[in-house]
């Protein structure tokens, strides 16, 4: 191994919990054998539960479907294990969530029929499906199958006792965060579905598991301490289910879970643009998670509101990011860690990005995601580059790296924020470049007002660098370069100006990813210095007011 590899293994593993070694090593070993005795008997509803979010809708046909932008016909029993495919594609093919998806009822012979050739066709417990990811966001699907569309067939209920009693021998605690969520949902769902000791077991120890997760993972903010917006809603979804089921069956919920929500709905009110939809910071798109204001609409069909909103302050001090509002223009600031030390799978080199919206139309975006996996793709959206804000001699600020991978990790330092009636300031540094030549640290400050945004970025250090400063632009804003000033114009019709120091600014390719497989062109302000060091360029947005 080379030194360079043993050094990035060295940082990427060095944050690790035992419990995720261990549990990899138990993982990989433990190969638990199918327990197929008779289900439990089902557990009456004590209530009726209140409709929950309806996912995208999937199946086109008895035999096709559409998935992640990708349709496939699945007539084929070989199509669960097709490995010329992606992997998330046959997550999401596992997961069966058309059962739970718009209109599920008027395609109930569809869905019966699908149900039954996963059963015939993924026998216990090997292949894709019985990973414990997909197994747990089915055995949700097929639950909530049976209370909104029609009732498990006697074989379906069998099934889902014998996924139940697997995914309970393969928890996730070698990963952790959103996953072993997932998995404890499941097992508390299921446990409430089902009656008698066994599932009382199961329940038992899902609410054990949120009630200790949720109280590690969700920071005095209300954030997700994954710190993707786009997690943050799939985890309140969550959330939110597990006070709905519990409440049906009449089963004790776990402790605090309706306080926990309270605070993840305020949160998720603030990280949301004017048109209503989540900003790309880490991996975030859409599509994949409900949009905040199905929640919301959801929260207060179980009779529970959003807490207080938290204060930009106290929105910097835990999660990391911060909203600014003035006049026409919305600023989301990342302020942020990558992620907890010890899961930053979801991470970006974005550290000090930022996205900006004007008369609620997206203006300065990041890119966001649109394939998981390993590939190039994958880590170029994960790049600093991709991201509004600055790298340095073409590196990025942490590094990303193997799909799910972060070996040296900026750290965010000296966070400043003013607030006024007709102008606030935020500002931070960041030593992700520290180690590299020059010992180099980046410093962003941001100021915004009623006419215009003043982004000002300052790097330290020694020797000459090559800085590379980009603004990608959200598809629908035009750009036109006209004598060393870039003119914005919105679809509002709002016009925006953009004047760079100490060089004029260049208009090159970029692309916007919207959802998992989409790739829509755009447009970035791109401005380049080479210069010795410490050197600053400014960057001004001017509006109308």
């Amino acid at each position: 191994m080379k030194l360079a590899s043993a050094v990035r293994y060295a940082h990427t593993l060095k944050h690790l919990r035992p419990s995720q070694v261990l549990g990899r090593i138990w993982f990989r070993l433990h190969r638990p054998k199918p327990d197929l005795r008779a289900a439990p008997a089902l557990r009456p509803p004590a209530f009726a539960p209140a409709p929950g979010i309806a996912k995208q809708r999937s199946l086109e046909g008895p035999n096709t479907i559409n998935l992640l932008n990708q349709r496939a016909d699945i007539s084929a029993a070989t199509i669960w294990q097709d490995t010329s495919r992606p992997l998330l594609w046959l997550y999401n093919l596992h997961y069966l969530d058309d059962l739970a998806a718009e209109g599920a009822a008027d395609r109930a012979a569809w869905q019966r029929s699908l149900i039954e050739r996963w059963i015939s066709e993924n026998p216990p417990v090997s292949g894709i499906g019985w990973q414990p990811y997909p197994c747990s966001l089915r055995i949700v699907n097929w639950i909530k199958w049976h209370l909104f569309v029609e009732p498990l067939s006697p074989a379906a209920q069998h099934s889902l006792a014998i996924q139940a009693r697997h995914l309970r021998q393969r928890m996730e605690y070698h990963i952790l965060g959103n996953h072993l969520i997932a998995n404890a949902k499941a097992m508390y769902l299921v446990g409430a579905f089902f009656s008698g000791d066994e599932a009382e077991g199961w329940r038992a120890l899902g609410a054990e598991l949120l009630a200790r997760e949720l109280n590690e993972q969700v920071l005095a903010d209300g954030a997700h301490f994954e710190l993707s917006p786009m997690y943050h809603l799939i985890v309140l979804e969550d959330v939110l289910d597990v006070i709905n089921i519990g409440r049906t069956f009449g089963t004790a919920l776990p402790p605090h879970v309706e306080n926990v929500a309270a605070s993840m709905l305020a949160w998720a009110e603030v990280m949301q643009h004017p048109d209503g939809d989540i900003p790309f910071f880490n991996d975030a798109t859409f599509g994949i998670a409900p949009p905040p204001a199905d929640l919301a609409a959801y929260a207060r069909r179980l009779g529970l509101g959003a807490g207080e909103r938290p204060a930009p302050e106290k929105t910097m001090s835990a999660s990391g990011y911060v909203r600014l509002d003035m006049g026409k223009a919305t600023l989301f600031a990342d302020l942020a860690a990558v992620g907890p030390d010890y899961l930053p799978g979801h991470a970006h080199a974005d550290t000090l990005s930022f996205e900006l919206s004007l008369k609620g139309h997206r203006l300065v975006v990041n890119s966001g995601t649109s394939v998981y996996g390993t590939g190039p793709v994958r880590q170029q959206e994960r790049a600093t580059a991709a991201h509004s804000t600055l790298s340095i001699d073409g590196l990025n600020s942490s590094d990303v790296w193997a799909g799910f991978r972060v070996g040296r990790r900026a750290r965010v330092h000296g966070k400043t924020l003013a607030l006024g009636e007709s102008k606030a300031a935020v500002g931070a540094s960041h030593d992700g470049y520290a180690h590299h030549s020059g010992h180099c640290r980046h410093t962003r400050d941001w100021q915004l007002d009623q006419t215009g945004l003043l982004v000002t970025d300052t790097v330290t250090g020694g020797g000459e660098h090559a800085l590379e400063c980009m603004f990608h632009l959200h598809p629908e804003t035009r750009a036109e370069l006209v004598d060393g000033v870039v003119v914005l114009t919105t679809p509002s019709g709002s016009t925006v100006r953009v004047t760079t120091e100490p060089h004029a600014p260049e208009l090159v390719p970029s692309s916007w990813h919207p959802g998992f497989g989409l790739s829509v062109p755009s447009e970035a302000l791109l401005v380049r210095v080479n210069s010795a060091l410490p050197a600053t360029i400014k960057t001004s947005f001017t509006w109308d007011a």
